[in-house]
């Protein structure tokens, strides 16, 4: 039997992120983040809201291991069409940097177990979870656009590109997963602070095996980081 034609679909979305990371002691910390996708042409419904904590442990100032969890609210999609899906993810990840005067390096390697609640109809919620894992590595590269590198009120130009691979017994034609594309800039908004936006795509393969989705998006995302080890000593554990 020949392979089954090629089949792309292009759609257009906007996600709006928030990551924190607080950094308690030379050791422990947590990571916690937020997610709002729409669904297509940029601003027609929802498709997803992602919500993720994790207890952060530092082997280093520069490597740490992260383990968390995960709630996805999945909206009413083709598959579902009159019912949202609700998903439990539990991860863990391994996340290191190497920062130089004139260029910034993140890495991280996250392992996922995703436990989505079976369709038994497009109406109506089955029994049970499907359940898969998946591995996700993740680059971002950031150059500084001004002399004053990475000083507060400057911009840096990001290039980020994240793969994605499923594995487990229910996969069948789609253990590749997605690739996701992002060029755009940071703007620092003090020593530990960013503001992200710019264009990512989204390429991803359907479980059918001979499906894709080509996702234009537009991203802006806040990273808040936090280091509360100074800050109890000079401004109180609420500031």
């Amino acid at each position: 039997m020949g392979q089954a034609q090629k089949q792309t679909v292009h759609v257009q979305q906007v996600w709006l992120n928030y990551f924190n990371q607080t950094r308690f002691s030379d050791r422990w910390g947590i990571w916690a983040d937020a997610s709002l996708r729409t669904k297509e042409d940029w601003t027609n419904d929802l498709s997803q809201v992602i919500g993720r904590v994790g207890l952060t442990y530092y082997l280093s100032n520069q490597t740490k291991f992260t383990a968390g969890y995960g709630y996805i609210h999945h909206y009413p999609s083709d598959n579902h069409p009159q019912v949202a899906m609700p998903e439990h993810r539990p991860w863990q990840q391994l996340q290191w940097h190497n920062n130089k005067p004139n260029l910034r390096l993140m890495q991280w390697v996250r392992l996922e177990e995703r436990f989505r609640h079976r369709i038994a109809a497009p109406d109506k919620l089955g029994a049970g979870y499907n359940f898969n894992y998946r591995v996700r590595y993740n680059m971002l590269l950031a150059l500084p656009l001004s002399k004053k590198a990475f000083a507060p009120g400057t911009f840096s130009g990001v290039l980020n590109n994240e793969v994605h691979i499923n594995f487990g017994k229910e996969i069948v034609y789609n253990s590749f997963d997605q690739n996701r594309f992002f060029a755009g800039f940071f703007y620092h908004v003090n020593q530990h602070d960013q503001i992200q936006a710019g264009y990512m795509n989204l390429y991803q393969q359907q479980a059918a095996g001979n499906r894709y989705r080509s996702v234009h998006t537009a991203r802006i995302s806040y990273f808040h980081n936090l280091d509360l080890r100074r800050k109890k000593q000079n401004n109180g554990p609420g500031h």
